[in-house]
């Protein structure tokens, strides 16, 4: 494998949002996904990073070699090796006909057309190229022209998965860009100009890296009970264990945070002769484990593991907790990505409120002391004591705008005596809070202290979901991503007035009902709405939630500005990613297509995708899915006589990942790069995986069903916390607590044992449990797929071989059960007869998209036979499939139900066979679907529910997701066959 990418070119980069670069310094990490064979693991280390002032672009689409505008530079990999596909090249190295050839064009689509690569436009970014090429060839022949100075930025890279061969699939790198060398800008700065790539390196005229400018340097110490890391810019001491996790923050000298604690209110309530009491109790998180998971160069982990502990000094210890803080070389900030699970009694233990609270010494006169949070637009700036008072004129109206604007202000004694008398007399403010109390309301109030009330200072729609608080000795600005989407939320600011202040980032604010985690009922409602099981095992036991914060260590109070851009930052962090083509052509993610409207009938599909993604992104907002509990999920079924979704109706209400809605979402923005899709798609990932899941308790590594509340089906499946849904996520972001999620399921097989999946039709015999080869077995073979490329686990690859191995000595193979008798100690699944069950949902919940990625990685041509077989007979009329098997499958009712879910593996077996026929009733399915024959955006119209909506009266997402992820798998495969006409209709 040495040597293997020594012809390649470089990769560009381009930055996921549409403010192009970052607006002040970050650190950010990023996925970029490896062809088969060309990576090798020792070339990782020897990856470098140029920085890009200008911009780098790709070609247009096929047969077009001009740039195309860009909201930052592309990304693309060469690699040698031929450009003609084999069988299975879409899920083995590169698109369904497409490769990367070492001149650093790619091959897309099945046409096998150039798409000619520049670094034109003008948009920065940032190029990946190899170590000897940086020091050689390629800078001055290739990154020279479009980086002045040849800067390299300072770069961390590791792998996070490989091909079966050993050679490296995915990678993730870590580095800073931004703004000056701490990214802070100041009242006394922010009028300035300043300097870009701060974090960066340049090469001396020998070719050799300077280290990191004085005071850039990252370095991690694991002492006794803390942790110490020193960014270079702030030192920040992490507890290993106790209730502080944070001990101590220093910046220049000075201490900026002096500890912070997690925190939760526990609301516990009784009723007795007629008085309703309520009784709060606090917490506070107890770390009782640390790891340093990374230790640099650019980029440090800790991960902190504990409880939450009763403050009042008692024993319980309850609702465990991940935290994770990451830390950039070079700068300021540190982001915290903090999860708690749920393993209380939702008919006793409500949480009040759960946060984070950081505490900050005061220094200096109240007057030189600050408040801010943001607003939708504007900023909330105050000080606990403010200069205004009816005498405020003059030069003290201009300290006062001074004072506002965040500037130091000096008074003199004797020839400011009386206004310094006026500020004495006036009412010192301690306390500040805001609160998100809906996706709709936020307000802003202010106190003198406790027993005094509060004063209302603003109302608003959406805040910006930062705050800062800080003396003449700096303070911090803390920012909580989805801050308005994940309400009830807040922040709160005491102690503004005394010699330490807090600073509490509230997840849950106090000043909400406390959560409500029971079920909606106390039985089930089967037949009537759709529940999945008799059984109510309606239980939030073992859920968890997971909530993402920056907090910036400042040594002076921001400027307005620079906090506005913290807050943008904050609510969407700055990524990098990989162009679409270049993603494609390096076989990520099994099969799918790019866009492609180079004839009226594939525009037309392309404006059916675009569509139904506008629809959904609409209802987001109108119908507000919004909560702590709900953002990032979806309905599942239409009411059309009340105009509103089946919010209350059993197994029609939250999707819980029914019908893989996150592979829909995931494969648009993989083919599109849309921010406001990948937005989607991450929203649901982080809800789906946790709120979703269990990950502890009876039902670990199991999901449960869609149901009016998320956990309240008692159906609980595998298919739901299936890695298969969450990976794409893991591998663009290198995201651990999604890798810690995927870590969980590799054995969720063995819940079978306990909780047969189809225990309520096939009785306790010889079997320990029962398994259908689709949802279950395909979500199990997801997990261990993902364990098999992650950590080169040969165990579990070997359980995957073992059940395809039983399929394949099926009477008729995949097509055979779908019903067998499992052993999980084992991997063996029995046969129990050729038609048990339904098929339907062995190829609905993501079966297909996983079968297709495991054909790549395996190379068994038998088993890319099978998944053929499967899909050409799906579809057969009932006589022929009787005829095929003899009279074994075909007589049986609701054995092959709802065509349009087959479609993508019927596509594939067209693909395998060239079976034009197949690929026509694929086409026909799809066309004449309500998704396929409507225009959206012209079918909404007006009705009156509690307010006007626009509606779709017979809008259903599983459809909606299964024929948006079936059209983009066979415009890949079959689109040779697409009739033209189909773009003459809608």
């Amino acid at each position: 494998m040495s040597g293997a990418l020594s012809e390649a070119g470089p990769i560009y980069l381009r930055w996921l949002s549409e403010r192009g670069e970052p607006e002040l310094s970050v650190g950010t990490t990023w996925g970029v996904p490896w062809k088969k064979g060309v990576l090798a693991r020792e070339e990782v280390p020897g990856l470098r990073l140029g920085w890009l002032g200008g911009g780098a672009g790709c070609g247009g689409a096929s047969g077009s070699a001009g740039p195309i505008a860009s909201s930052g530079p592309a990304v693309f990999a060469g690699s040698g090796g031929s450009t003609e596909p084999s069988m299975f090249a879409k899920s083995a190295g590169g698109g369904c006909a497409g490769s990367v050839d070492n001149a650093g064009s790619a091959t897309v689509g099945t046409t096998g057309s150039t798409v000619s690569l520049s670094a034109s436009d003008g948009t920065p970014g940032a190029a990946l190229v190899r170590e000897h090429a940086a020091r050689a060839e390629l800078i001055p022949d290739v990154i020279a022209d479009v980086v002045p100075g040849e800067v390299l930025v300072p770069m961390q890279s590791w792998p996070t998965a490989y091909w079966p061969d050993g050679s490296v699939k995915w990678t993730a790198h870590a580095a800073v860009f931004g703004r000056g060398e701490s990214g802070t800008e100041t009242p006394a700065t922010a009028a300035g100009s300043l300097p870009s790539g701060g974090a960066a390196e340049r090469l001396d005229p020998g070719g050799n890296e300077r280290a990191f400018a004085a005071g850039g340097a990252l370095s991690v110490e694991e002492q006794d009970d803390v942790i110490r890391v020193d960014t270079g810019v702030i030192t920040c001491l992490i507890g290993a264990r106790g209730q502080k996790v944070i001990r101590s923050i220093m910046r220049g000298g000075a201490e900026v945070c002096s500890g912070g604690t997690l925190v939760c209110l526990r609301e516990a309530e009784s009723a007795a002769s007629g008085v309703r009491v309520r009784r709060e109790e606090p917490f506070a998180g107890r770390i009782h484990r640390a790891k340093v998971e990374q230790a640099g160069p650019v980029r440090a982990v800790v991960k902190l593991e504990g409880r939450h502990q009763a403050a009042s000094g008692g024993s319980r210890e309850w609702l465990p907790f991940t935290l994770r803080l990451y830390f950039y070389a070079g700068l300021e900030s540190i982001r915290f990505v903090y999860t708690f699970h749920y393993d209380g009694n939702p008919h006793q233990d409500f949480i009040k409120g759960l946060g984070i609270s950081f505490a900050l010494p005061m220094h200096g006169p109240l007057y030189n002391r600050h408040v801010r949070f943001a607003g939708e637009r504007g900023l909330f700036s105050e000080s606990p004591k403010t200069l205004h008072t009816r005498r405020t004129k003059g030069r003290y109206r201009e300290l006062f705008a001074g004072q506002t604007a965040g500037r130091k202000v000096a008074f003199d004694p004797d020839q400011d005596a009386y206004f310094l008398g006026l500020l004495d007399d006036s009412a010192t403010w301690d306390a500040f809070k805001l609160v998100q109390d809906s996706s709709e309301h936020y307000r802003i109030a202010k106190r003198t202290g406790a027993g005094c009330s509060w004063v209302k200072a603003a109302d608003g729609r959406r805040a910006g979901g930062l705050g800062y608080a800080g003396s003449e000795g700096g303070g911090l600005a803390v920012g909580l991503k989805d801050f308005w989407q994940k309400h009830p939320s807040g922040l709160e600011v005491t102690g503004m007035a005394g010699e330490e202040a807090k600073l509490t980032v509230w997840f849950w604010s106090p000043d909400a009902e406390a959560m409500d985690l029971r079920h909606y009922d106390t039985k089930t409602h089967v037949e009537s709405s759709y529940e999945g099981a008799e059984e109510l095992r309606a239980t939030p036991y073992g859920i968890a939630n997971t909530s993402e914060l920056t907090v910036w260590c400042a040594g002076e109070t921001p400027a307005a500005g620079l906090l506005a851009r913290m807050a943008r930052e904050a609510g969407a962090p700055s990524r990098l990613v990989c162009e679409p083509e270049y993603t494609y052509a390096a076989g990520a993610f099994g099969i799918w297509s790019l866009p492609d409207r180079s004839t009226p009938a594939k525009a037309y599909l392309e404006d059916r995708l675009d569509g139904i993604i506008a629809f959904y992104r609409r209802e987001i907002e109108q119908r507000n899915w919004y909560g702590f509990w709900d953002y990032g999920d979806c309905m599942h079924s239409y009411d059309p006589v009340r105009h509103v979704w089946n919010y209350d109706l059993g197994g029609c209400a939250w999707q819980n990942t029914e019908l893989a809605p996150n592979m829909w979402l995931w494969l648009t923005f993989l083919r599109t790069g849309r921010e406001d899709v990948f937005r989607m798609a991450e929203a649901m990932t982080r809800h789906t995986s946790e709120v979703d899941v269990y990950h502890f308790g009876e039902y670990a590594g199991l999901g449960s069903r869609h149901n009016v509340v998320h956990w309240g089906c008692g159906c609980k499946e595998a298919r739901i916390a299936m890695a298969g849904l969450h990976r794409y996520y893991y591998y663009l972001t290198a995201d651990e607590r999604i890798g810690d999620m995927m870590d969980e399921v590799k054995n969720a097989d063995y819940s079978t044992v306990t909780l047969d999946p189809m225990r309520a039709y096939f009785p306790k015999d010889e079997h320990p449990a029962h398994i259908r080869v689709g949802p279950d077995w395909a979500a199990f073979s997801s997990n261990w797929m993902t364990r098999w490329e992650r950590y080169e686990d040969e165990a579990y690859r070997d359980k995957i071989i073992t059940g395809i191995g039983c399929l394949k000595a099926a009477n008729f193979r995949l097509i055979s059960g779908p019903t067998y008798g499992y052993d999980p100690r084992t991997g063996v699944l029995t046969g129990m007869g050729d038609d048990n069950w339904g098929r339907h949902l062995a190829i609905c919940m993501g079966g297909p998209q996983v079968w297709f990625e495991l054909a790549g990685l395996l190379e068994d041509p038998e088993w890319e036979e099978m998944l053929a077989e499967f899909g050409l007979f799906y579809n057969l009329p009932p006589e022929e499939k009787l005829a095929r098997t003899d009279g074994a499958i075909g007589g049986g009712r609701l054995r092959f139900e709802h065509p349009v879910l087959s479609v993508a593996i019927a596509a594939y077996g067209a693909y395998y066979h060239n079976d034009a026929a197949t690929a026509a009733l694929c086409w026909s399915i799809l066309l004449d679907n309500d998704f396929g024959r409507t225009d959206l955006s012209r079918a909404e119209v007006p009705a009156l529910h509690a307010e006007e909506v626009l509606e779709v009266d017979w809008m259903n997402t599983n459809e909606a997701s299964q024929w948006s992820l079936n059209t983009i798998i066979s415009l890949e495969l079959i689109d040779q066959f697409l009739p033209e006409q189909s773009g003459m209709s809608g």
